[in-house]
């Protein structure tokens, strides 16, 4: 007979508890080699140790049973090189979902100390935006689109201003984007260029004008911009200025620039009615 353990010294060498490995057999995750039909005890190979074994850290990492048995069923499919890809692809894309879970997760305890720590109250100052020339793409943007018509926006820009180097590209948004999630946006990169012949219908020649806001310099993801919204619009307002019905965003640095968003800076820029406001500011 083939050697055979019982689940109490199964139990042992995996460190696992009976209890567990139960639950195993209940949720068919890892089935006894053998169950003694009359006593209904169970018995277990050694080759089922590394089974065993990767269950348990691949729910300690929260695996969905799913597609933990997916998973398994991979595994015991042979050893060939298309069931391991599959395996192996199955534990990636959970490790890349925990991986995004923990920078939210990071950034959000980041956020939350700042928001716990009067010291580090953020800089604000009101300040006059030049006017300027920009090529830009402006829509109405439907309530839960996402974020595919700003990559549509920039591709479009893109296409049209090419290799010729230009200033950081900005947006303007109107404040119910967030608040009621649609609205007026307008995306757009800065050019002296004349917009050429062929340019996709959407991207227009605008000039903005020279407009006042409080403005403040965001770092890191843009997760968190919330945290540059709520300083301007805050100091907006305690310093009397009425608020216009747009926000405008530069992006200093950003993911055109680098893909590693700690190093992203983002101006925000809450525009506000010049004419009001203290005259001490």
């Amino acid at each position: 007979m083939a050697e055979r353990w019982t689940i109490g010294e199964f139990s042992r060498i995996t460190h696992l508890s009976i209890r567990s490995l139960r639950r195993y057999h209940e949720q068919d995750l890892l089935v006894p080699a053998e169950v003694d039909p009359a006593t209904g005890y169970r018995y277990y190979s050694p080759v089922q140790v590394r089974s065993a074994l990767t269950i348990r850290r691949l729910r300690d990492l929260d695996l969905p049973l799913a597609d933990l048995r997916r998973f398994l069923q991979a595994e015991s499919a042979g050893e060939g090189a298309g069931s391991r890809s599959a395996a192996q692809e199955i534990v990636a894309a959970h490790l890349r979902r925990l991986e995004d879970r923990l920078g939210r997760t990071q950034r959000a305890v980041e956020a939350l100390r700042e928001l716990l720590d009067p010291v580090t109250a953020r800089t604000v100052s009101i300040e006059v935006l030049p006017a300027q020339r920009v090529l830009a793409v402006s829509l109405d943007v439907p309530p839960g689109a996402g974020l595919s018509w700003y990559d549509t926006a920039m591709e479009e820009l893109d296409a049209v201003v090419g290799q010729r180097p230009v200033l950081p590209p900005g947006g303007r948004y109107q404040h119910t984007l967030f608040t009621e999630g649609h609205g007026r946006a307008t995306v757009y990169l800065p050019a002296e260029m004349p917009l050429p012949p062929g340019a996709p219908a959407t991207v227009r020649e605008l000039r903005l004008p020279e407009r006042t806001a409080a403005v403040t310099t965001h770092t890191g993801p843009h997760d968190d911009l919330d945290l540059a919204y709520a300083a301007a619009g805050s100091y907006a307002g305690r310093s009397g200025f009425r608020s216009q019905d747009y926000v405008e965003e530069v992006y200093l640095i950003g993911p055109r620039d680098t893909d590693v968003p700690e190093r992203w800076r983002t101006l925000v820029a809450w525009l506000v009615a010049p004419e009001t406001g203290r005259s001490s500011v």
